[in-house]
């Protein structure tokens, strides 16, 4: 794959399925290099083979797709390229999408009620006078903050202390009748016109101090359910609860299990037969703030609140939503596994049953009435395509990655495993590149920590293979996926089990096939926690040629009062001691680099703030050794996932031109990537 080829990476929704089970219909979406921004729309796909995908909606960008229970309606997000978005509805026969929403920060998700004329959605709520509220008041002129808390902004966001995210209901009108018109002339004076016409008003449920996630209907409808951090001093820790409040609006009530310890809550949906709610957490040790590496766990409690029960083993499995209704009391739930996501069923009462495993990525799934299932995946040769499961086995419905295979070279990556120095399994993937070799190398380090690389198609490993270099990625210890106590493994330990990891399986590598690798032609590359990686790596090991260092986490004193996470992050991680964070700290031993670095870092990045990649930089040119500093201006922590398309390649373009110069291949020269 070559930078110019992103616009081929369709990427798939999470399917929604006809309640007859019928069709599914997922969003397919894309970069566009000349809207620079990414665009799609929804598709109908139908679940007998015989018939093919379409296209159904013709949006700029349509996502979220969902079916009312009745099957009668399909609600969808829209967004123009210069709105935010907003929920649209339309037949499930076909027809006009009509807007429904018309919320100042646009629409985050929502849910469908159980009687399928109610949908409740989650909207930021702006202070007046901020955030475009007040016409001619621009973000320059808007009055002071004043700041007291911890918790008061997030990457990708901002501020988030005054404009929180809150619950809402709309009632959906009747589709098919003639549409509302604005007064005009005579009667515009008789009566005043609606600020948005022909849409509904919206209700606000909630007004907490808190972002409000995860709405869900009871069975009968008449409640709301919602997670959110609503105690006192809850700006202190990272505790979430579960919360109900009446569809027609009350004061918020705490649903709390009895016995469980403090947690955050991720997600939360009540069982079909309304006796039960089913929830997601993770432990957060007795101080509510000990996040480090925690799996998270599927509860089942009662819908009122009581004894809850962990249906997923902690240690072993790290479960996560959105959770989906497989029957009347279960839910299907994602399992972070072995470097893969499978799909799991599980009952309130009852064993798992394991519905989609080995090497692929579910993205989402859902279950029709009549029990057909929909599941999105991605594996070694998709960036996301739409099976059926029946009896156990995947039935593939797209092929959404058609030209992107039929214009560009996959290079599937090869499964490896092999033991750190303390015999401890690490296992990974090599993706090599055309070519009898033997080839530079390019060991690359995942961020995170607690986070995986998977056998799935990454378009990095492919446009890096595309120029000729053999890349390496493995999950080492802190790594999710291979059970809580590998993941914890480096707590209070940064840069020692997991460096001895990732060496150990480079050299592995390097060994295994020496025929096609060259071990005197190693580079190292890796963002955010794989920046950090790789900063503290190139302090202790001198065998690479360059390295680039992209969004790390170097500094753990100065992020502690920069990121948004930083008030916790650090402290959790490396210790909260100026020794401990001393020890692990990459900006501590950057006396001892010697190797050639590009640092690459985002203007808006709150996660891993740009002062830490600036001063990493500037230590670097004073002591003489060869750096760039390369710096994106509007872009966020998720610039290589999420960043607008023109600077998604120029990111590509400078990193090949980086290891051109200290890493040249055929391939990379031949494409002019030589400065």
């Amino acid at each position: 794959m070559k930078p110019e080829q992103l616009p081929l990476l369709n990427s798939v929704s999470a399917p929604a399925i006809h309640p007859d089970g019928t069709k599914a219909v997922v969003s397919v979406t894309r970069p566009d290099f000349d809207a620079d921004s990414y665009v799609g729309q929804l598709w109908t796909v139908p679940l007998d083979t015989t018939k093919h995908p379409r296209r159904i909606t013709r949006g700029f960008r349509d996502s979220s797709p969902a079916f009312s229970p009745d099957g009668l309606v399909l609600a969808f997000l829209r967004n123009d390229p210069a709105g935010k978005p907003q929920i649209f509805v339309v037949e499930a026969a076909g027809g006009e999408p009509q807007r429904i929403t018309d919320q100042h920060t646009g629409v985050a998700g929502f849910v469908w009620a159980p009687d399928s004329h109610r949908i409740a959605f989650l909207a930021r709520v702006p202070e007046q006078g901020r955030y475009g509220t007040v016409e001619g008041v621009t973000s320059g002129g808007e009055d002071a903050r004043l700041l007291t808390a911890n918790q008061y902004r997030m990457n990708g966001v901002g501020y988030t202390s005054d404009q929180r995210q809150q619950v809402f209901v709309v009632e959906v009108p009747e589709l098919g009748g003639e549409p509302a018109v604005a007064p005009r002339g005579r009667a515009a004076h008789e009566q005043p016109a609606p600020a948005a016409p022909g849409i509904p008003a919206a209700r606000q449920l909630t007004f907490g101090d808190s972002d409000h996630e995860s709405p869900c209907f009871s069975a009968d409808g008449a409640h709301l359910y919602f997670v959110a951090a609503l105690h006192e001093g809850h700006d202190d820790d990272l505790v979430t609860s579960v919360y109900r409040v009446e569809a027609g609006g009350s004061q918020p009530s705490v649903v709390e299990p009895s016995n469980a310890g403090l947690q955050t809550v991720t997600g939360v949906r009540a069982s079909l037969d309304g006796r039960w709610l089913f929830y997601t957490a993770q432990d957060l040790g007795t101080t509510g703030k000990d996040f480090v590496a925690r799996n998270g766990v599927l509860y089942v409690m009662p819908v009122d609140g009581g004894e809850a029960m962990a249906l997923t083993d902690e240690e072993h499995l790290d479960v996560s939503g959105p959770l989906e209704p497989s029957g009347p009391a279960s839910v299907l739930v994602l399992n972070t596994a072995l470097g893969s996501v499978e799909l799991l069923d599980v009952p309130a009462d009852g064993e798992i049953m394991p519905l989609v495993h080995g090497a692929r990525v579910v993205i989402g799934a859902t279950v029709a009435a009549n029990g057909e299932i929909a599941v999105s995946l991605a594996d070694a040769s998709t960036m996301g395509d739409v099976a059926s499961l029946v009896r156990g086995e995947l039935r593939l419905l797209t092929d959404f990655s058609a030209a992107l295979r039929n214009n560009s070279r996959v290079s599937e990556p090869l499964d490896f495993d092999t033991e750190s120095s303390d015999g401890h399994p690490v296992h990974g993937w090599l993706v090599l590149p055309d070519g009898p070799g033997p080839h530079p190398v390019l060991l690359s380090i995942h961020g995170g920590p607690f986070a995986q690389y998977t056998g799935a198609y990454f378009d990095e490993a492919q446009v890096y293979a595309a120029a000729g270099y053999a890349v390496v990625m493995c999950n080492p210890r802190g790594s999710a996926g291979y059970g809580q106590t590998h993941g914890r493994a480096i707590k209070g330990r940064m840069g020692t089990l997991d460096m001895q990891d990732v060496l150990a399986f480079l050299d592995a590598a390097l060994a295994a096939h020496s025929a096609v690798l060259d071990k005197d032609r190693v580079g190292i590359m890796g963002g955010s926690y794989g920046g950090y990686l790789t900063a503290w790596t190139i302090a202790h090991d001198h065998r690479f040629k360059a390295a680039i260092v992209e969004r790390g986490f170097l500094d753990p004193v100065s992020f502690a009062g920069s990121s948004d996470i930083g008030w916790f992050f650090g402290g959790e991680y490396t210790g909260g001691t100026p020794e401990q964070m001393t020890a692990q700290s990459p900006m501590a031993v950057v006396g001892a680099v010697q190797t050639p670095t590009l640092v690459v870092h985002s203007e808006n990045d709150l996660r891993c703030p740009i002062e830490q990649g600036q001063r990493y930089y500037s230590h670097l040119k004073a002591q003489g050794v060869e750096t760039a500093l390369l710096v994106f201006p509007g872009e966020d922590h998720e610039l290589s996932r999420s960043g607008t398309p023109h600077h998604r390649k120029q990111r590509f373009d400078h990193i090949l031109d980086w290891w051109a110069r200290h890493l040249p291949t055929a391939s990379n020269q031949a494409d002019g990537h030589v400065h």
